[in-house]
Formats: C-alpha cells, structure tokens, sequence
C-alpha cells in the first residue's frame, strides 16, 4: 500500500471513529458494556453538568465528518488533540479494555499531524513575527486641496 493510500485509509478511518461514536451518543445504536466503578464515577460526573457530553460529542460527529470529506482537516484535527488525550489517559488509567482502540485513535492523529505538518508549522517557529501594521485607505496621505 502506498503512503497516499495509507494517510487518506487512516483519515477516513479516524473520521468513522469519531463520528460514528459521536452519533451513537445521541441515537444508542450501539450497547456500551459495563464499566469499571471509577470510570462510571467519572463520566457519570461529565454527564450530571448537562453540556459536557453534548459539547464533546458534536465536536467529534462535526470533526469525524470533516476527516471524513477531506474539509479542513488540520482544523479537525485540532479539534480532536484535547478529545482523544482525554480518551488515552481515561482508558490506560479508568477503563483499559477500550485502550486498544484508544491507542489506534491516536496513533491515527498522530499520522495524519504528521502528514499535515506544514499546517501546523507556524505553530512551532522560534519567534513570532510581529504583523507589520497595515495601512487603512483612509490612513493614506492625501494631497493637500488648493
């Protein structure tokens, strides 16, 4: 398999994750199997404030989608960084049946960061640049009236 195939098999992949268990959220399609007590006490947490779930599962379902079309993905990818950290350390710490799968996600956006790194250059540079002021039309010098 080629690297193009392989970076957009990985793309479309992380994208089904994300926007597959984002809908399941809303519509239960798929069953969730029991969880360990302190997993249950922590999301059970994130559910009782009534916007958190809401909030994380639209992102994924709009950045899953995204991936998906191939639309703004370094966007979709910033998107999913904080989400799928979340994810890792929930699983490895919480809940390790689902670390297999969390560790692909992962891996998945690490790649497709890699693969998008020019995006995300700006991000790394030493310095910033100071933007060099722009001069507005009515800022220009005009000729004095005779």
């Amino acid at each position: 398999m080629n690297s193009k195939r392989f970076s957009a098999l990985s793309r479309v992949a992380l994208g089904l994750v994300f926007t597959v268990f984002g809908l399941n959220f809303f519509l239960h399609f798929i069953p969730q199997p029991p969880e360990p007590p302190a997993a249950l006490a922590f999301a059970g947490a994130l559910f009782a404030s009534g916007y958190v779930f809401p909030l994380i599962k639209t992102i994924e379902v709009v950045a899953g989608a995204l991936l998906i079309a191939r639309v703004a993905v370094p966007f979709a990818l910033v998107l999913l960084a904080p989400i799928i950290v979340n994810i890792v350390a929930f699983h490895a710490l919480l809940a390790p049946a689902g670390l297999p799968l969390a560790l692909f996600v992962l891996a998945a956006e690490l790649h497709q960061a890699w693969v998008n790194r020019r995006a995300f250059a700006p991000l790394f540079e030493g310095r910033t640049k100071e933007p060099s002021p722009a001069v507005a039309p009515h800022d220009s010098p005009r000729p004095a009236a005779a």
